[in-house]
């Protein structure tokens, strides 16, 4: 999975001090909208928001993939927002979620969507990774750290 297929420079906040889960899926919305003429932030927003209402997508050590299926878009897109300050995500550790990946995905993307949040989930089981992700402080740092993780070599036998 190439993360450059799915997010911009312009998708991306750094220290968002936002306090709530429904506000951080509202500034994803806005984000998977940003320049991409046929999305609008709302109709967004109610896929992502269904979507979580249907189990918190919270994967515990405070990351969260908030996703949803969208029939106008074409492609996937993502977003990213680092938060300033943990908030309650519902995840299945109780703990704060600080790193939140939005995703939007077409309708017709099945198989895809699945591969997509795979690559996704291992990105972010990264604890390392996730770490210096914190530790960053400017979108296009974000942006250049999001781009360059690579999955850890598993060693041959």
């Amino acid at each position: 999975m190439d993360i450059t297929d799915l997010i911009t420079l312009e998708r991306i906040v750094c220290d968002s001090e936002v306090a709530s889960k429904k506000r951080v899926i509202e500034v994803l919305s806005e984000l998977l909208a940003t320049g991409q003429p046929d999305l609008m932030a709302r109709p967004i927003f109610d896929s992502l928001i269904g979507r979580e209402r249907l189990g918190s997508t919270g994967l515990g050590h405070g990351v969260a993939l908030p996703h949803g299926r969208f029939p106008q878009s074409q492609h996937a897109i993502g977003a990213f927002v680092k938060l300033a300050k943990g908030v309650d995500f519902d995840a299945i550790d109780r703990q704060p979620v600080d790193l939140v990946f939005g995703l939007l995905v077409p309708d017709h993307y099945t198989d895809e969507h699945l591969r997509i949040l795979a690559g996704l989930a291992e990105m972010f089981s990264d604890r390392s990774f996730c770490q210096r992700l914190r530790e960053t402080d400017s979108n296009q740092a974000l942006f250049e750290r999001l781009r360059d993780w690579q999955p850890a070599k598993t060693p041959l036998p």
